[in-house]
């Protein structure tokens, strides 16, 4: 019996992301995709969900198997928050499992086509996974929870909202004082940042981000989804230049200054 459910489980997400996803790039269709992909990963549909759309799939940066990677795999997901591009029709996820036979924390950009009938399927070509484990950058799946969990992404008023254009140069100029100690970043205060599974914040007014930022290290090939409703933007990144390790930074940005942080490093 619990066979059958799963397969009528695998059946719908299949059908739900084929059918019911519309085209258009607006904020609602990219929320189904993200929600489709939640629920696909949890019982390991999404991966035929996207097999006829020819999406080209990678895992740490690396091309792999949509058939038989992670993404195939049925997890127990405790926690996930989406990011949701309307501009570059592109979505971003960050999924916490908790599982102790095996936790991750996984950040995943998926972008789309854009179709040309507003009532065909959306379609994604390309799906990116960054995948922490155990090994990985103080990696703690359920300090990322614990914390993931407590922090406030509320929908910003739109008369409160900081442009595209705001949201990536503050991202930016956190990013580029790891190479260039004269950038200046638009810290906010409080502002907590969640690096693997450890936090800079303690609850106190006075919280800072501007704390053990490295130097000599160059941010390259980054990639960006930016959502204006969240003040938020992931960037996927190599770190420590054009051949460095896999790595993922969201920022989210409210009234110009940095509120919150979240890492992921792929140190294998």
């Amino acid at each position: 019996m619990l066979r059958i459910s799963n397969i009528l489980l695998a059946c719908s997400a299949v059908t739900f992301f084929a059918r019911e996803v519309l085209a258009d790039c607006s904020y609602s269709s990219l929320q189904q995709a993200t929600q489709a992909y939640i629920s696909g990963q949890a019982t390991g549909a999404f991966a035929t969900s996207v097999s006829v759309t020819n999406s080209v799939y990678t895992e740490n940066f690396r091309t792999a198997s949509i058939r038989t990677g992670l993404i195939s795999k049925p997890l127990k997901i405790d926690y996930s928050r989406s990011l949701h591009d309307t501009v570059e029709c592109a979505t971003y996820t960050e999924v916490i499992v908790t599982d102790r036979a095996h936790p991750y924390v996984i950040g995943t950009q998926m972008r789309f086509n854009t179709p040309t009938d507003p009532a065909s399927a959306l379609t994604a070509k390309q799906i990116d996974s960054i995948i922490t484990d155990q090994g990985d950058w103080l990696f703690n799946a359920t300090g990322t929870f614990t914390y993931a969990s407590r922090e406030d992404w509320f929908v910003i008023p739109p008369e409160r909202r900081d442009t595209r254009a705001a949201i990536k140069a503050g991202a930016d100029a956190y990013l580029d004082l790891f190479n260039n100690k004269n950038v200046v970043v638009p810290w906010g205060t409080p502002c907590n940042r969640l690096e693997g599974g450890a936090y800079t914040g303690q609850g106190r007014p006075t919280d800072s981000c501007n704390v053990g930022v490295p130097s000599g290290v160059a941010l390259v090939n980054r990639r960006y989804v930016i959502d204006e409703t969240l003040g938020s933007v992931d960037v996927f990144l190599n770190f420590g230049g054009a051949n460095g390790i896999p790595d993922s930074h969201e920022f989210r940005l409210e009234n110009g200054k940095l509120r919150f942080v979240h890492t992921m490093t792929v140190m294998g």
